[in-house]
This record gives structure tokens, C-alpha cells and sequence, in this order.
């Protein structure tokens, strides 16, 4: 049995379609998941990068495709109030509600994931927030210093494994990266020749013609 670390923050709609389609995607395959929460915001600010949600036109552009994708996948996904939002409080609290290794479960995930993703309210709103603490009634106070701290050491480790976005899945050390990678997913999962043809790791070695400065 593979395991899968899935890396999400609950700010994208990409890692809440990933989410919902990961099941259906990986049937019949051996496989367990560890959902492991990480700044998205952080791993941008690492990589040097903006947001999809920081671009005017492709905010727009990721909005109306996320929209379509959820149509024809059959998710159901009400754009926020407002959005981006600041995501910390959610992934804390994923933290605070985690089992003893540390890390939440999928039911945990899945109770934040429609918070944001199902009902078209503010995701951020604070009397909504408490509602859904005391509806997941977390082990741990997720303001201590423990919780912030966890959530810090596993951005810190997403950035170490090369994560670069999210939704991300790591697996024997390879990564894929997005809801479209899911279909790949299921293929190193059900041991597809390609992974040991040598195209995985060739790219590497492709060469940089320019580079844009910064």
C-alpha cells in the first residue's frame, strides 16, 4: 500500500476539487492519505511568486474555471463572499481537531473544506468560525503555541519536499501537483511503465534558454 501526503490549504478551490474527486479518482487502487495543511501563502512568498487570486484577469479566469470543472465533475462549489481570505485560522484549526500524530483526518478536512467551498458565505466570518470549532471540537486550543508552531514545521516541510502549490501529492518522492494531476496519480498508483522509462527524471536535465529577471 502507497501512501499519499496531500498537501492542502482550504484558500484553494483546486485542493477542495482535488479533495472531493480523490476517491473517485484513485478506485481500486492501494493507497492511504495523509492530509497535511500548509500556507499556500508561504509557499508563494518562498518561491517568489503571486497568488491567482493576486492577478485581476486570472482571478477572474480561476474563478469562472474552477466554476466550470466543479459543473462537470458534479461538486458542488459556491464561490465565497470574499475571496482570497486569510486561511490561518482554518488551518489551525485542522491542526487543533488532528488525531495524535498530529495531522487531521478526512471527515476534519471535509467539514472545512464545505465551510468555505459550499455555502457562498464569508469563509473568514468569525461568528461562523466558532460554529464550526464547536462543531469539530479540536483536542487543542488552536491559538497555542503548539498549533502555530506545527503549522509553521509542516510549511517548512512542504517547502523542503519542493511543494510549490497546492493541491499537492507526494508519493515515493515524486510530486503532483494540481486537481489535473489526479488522473497521472492513478497511473504511477497502478504502475505504469512510463514512471520507469526515464521521462520522469529527464526533464531535469533540460536545459534553461533564458531567464527573466526579477
Amino acid at each position: 500500500m502507497k501512501t499519499i501526503t496531500f498537501y492542502l490549504d482550504f484558500i484553494s478551490p483546486y485542493a477542495y476539487l482535488a479533495f472531493e474527486k480523490l476517491p473517485q479518482a484513485l478506485a481500486d487502487c492501494s493507497y492511504e492519505v495523509r492530509y497535511q495543511p500548509v500556507l499556500f501563502g508561504a509557499l508563494l512568498q518562498h518561491h517568489g511568486q503571486l497568488g491567482p487570486a493576486e492577478m485581476a484577469s486570472k482571478r477572474d479566469w480561476t474563478y469562472r474555471q474552477v466554476l466550470w470543472l466543479a459543473r462537470q465533475h458534479d461538486v458542488l462549489l459556491r464561490m465565497p463572499s470574499a475571496h482570497p481570505f486569510n486561511p490561518v485560522g482554518l488551518l489551525r484549526l485542522a491542526l487543533a481537531a488532528g488525531s495524535v500524530d498530529g495531522l487531521p483526518n478526512r471527515w476534519v478536512c471535509e467539514q472545512i473544506f464545505h465551510h468555505v467551498w459550499q455555502s457562498g458565505a464569508d469563509a473568514a466570518d468569525p461568528d461562523r468560525a466558532q460554529a464550526l470549532a464547536q462543531q469539530l471540537q479540536p483536542r487543542l486550543d488552536p491559538q497555542s503555541a503548539e498549533v502555530k508552531d506545527r503549522l509553521r514545521d509542516l510549511t517548512a516541510q512542504a517547502v523542503r519536499a519542493q511543494v510549490f502549490g497546492v493541491p499537492s501529492f507526494e508519493v515515493d518522492g515524486k510530486l503532483f501537483w494540481g486537481f489535473d494531476s489526479l488522473p497521472m496519480l492513478r497511473a504511477y498508483l497502478q504502475d505504469d511503465p512510463w514512471f520507469e522509462q526515464g521521462d520522469w527524471d529527464t526533464v531535469a536535465h533540460v536545459g534553461i534558454g533564458i531567464e527573466r529577471k526579477r
